[in-house]
């Protein structure tokens, strides 16, 4: 049993991780609405002026709506495949079953940048012009993983005997999917699809690799902080892409916790 110190020591290091993940963040999102353009501590006061300037730079709105168009469509394409993939896994033996389902693991498990090469050398070879699909391409590779992983965690937890039933009720295979086994999925797919969406939105090292000429919003942030220009409206963007990301996740957490609450019961 642990003693009160250990509860203790352990409670005050979780304390100091957090501290040391999130006061960074909270920083910049208070620079955001710095009356000042020089990012000095404390701030001098409180503006909004930052955010009217950002959303009036045609280059920022360019480049948030090439991330969004992006990410949705890498996220449609991630639950179409990835809901596939998990499927097939899961309701069929065939020969490279376990290497399929190890293949559409893989691309989250590697470094984005291995994977940002490998995309930037596979498009080369085949002499593919790095553009808006490139992206969408590379999106999709590490969005399927989050879609697959939970539709085949909720595929396992399904009684196959719901679907033994329907079949002897004499309901076709189409009929048992639309009615028994869609429906059990759609939180799964809705977590998985937010998920996958807040991902696409902020990666930077894959995009870096496949966007070419095309100015994402990750590559428009990674180019202003090098050239040292216009900060306050990086801050102000990285404010709006940070609550573009979280309010997703925070939604598929909580969709993820009453199903398995409902299920409990």
């Amino acid at each position: 049993m642990e003693s009160r110190l250990t509860r203790w020591l352990l409670g005050i290091w979780t304390f100091l991780v957090l501290l040391f993940l999130f006061v960074p963040v909270a920083i910049i999102v208070v620079y955001a609405f710095n009356s000042s353009n020089i990012q000095s501590w404390p701030i001098p006061g409180l503006s909004l002026k930052w955010f009217g300037s950002t959303w009036h730079n045609q280059e920022v709105r360019t480049a948030l709506w090439l991330s969004i168009k992006a990410a949705l469509l890498a996220t449609t394409l991630s639950v179409l495949l990835g809901s596939a993939a998990a499927l097939a896994v899961h309701r069929f033996r065939f020969f490279g079953r376990d290497a399929v389902s190890f293949i559409v693991v893989l691309p989250i498990a590697l470094p984005g940048v291995i994977t940002g090469i490998a995309l930037n050398s596979f498009f080369g070879f085949w002499h593919f012009g790095l553009s808006y699909w490139t992206i969408v391409i590379g999106h999709t590779t590490f969005c399927i993983v989050i879609v697959y992983n939970n539709v085949i965690a909720r595929l396992r937890r399904i009684p196959g005997s719901l679907r033994d039933a329907s079949m002897d009720l004499g309901a076709d295979g189409f009929a048992t999917f639309r009615r028994i086994t869609l429906p059990m999925l759609s939180t799964a797919l809705l977590s998985g699809a937010l998920l996958a969406f807040a991902l696409s939105l902020d990666e930077v090292i894959v995009t870096t690799f496949t966007a070419g000429a095309q100015n994402t919003l990750p590559l428009w942030i990674f180019g202003a902080i090098r050239l040292g220009q216009r900060l306050p409206e990086v801050n102000v963007v990285v404010t709006v892409v940070m609550l573009a990301t979280v309010i997703p996740v925070i939604l598929a957490y909580r969709l993820m916790n009453q199903t398995a609450a409902d299920s409990g019961k």
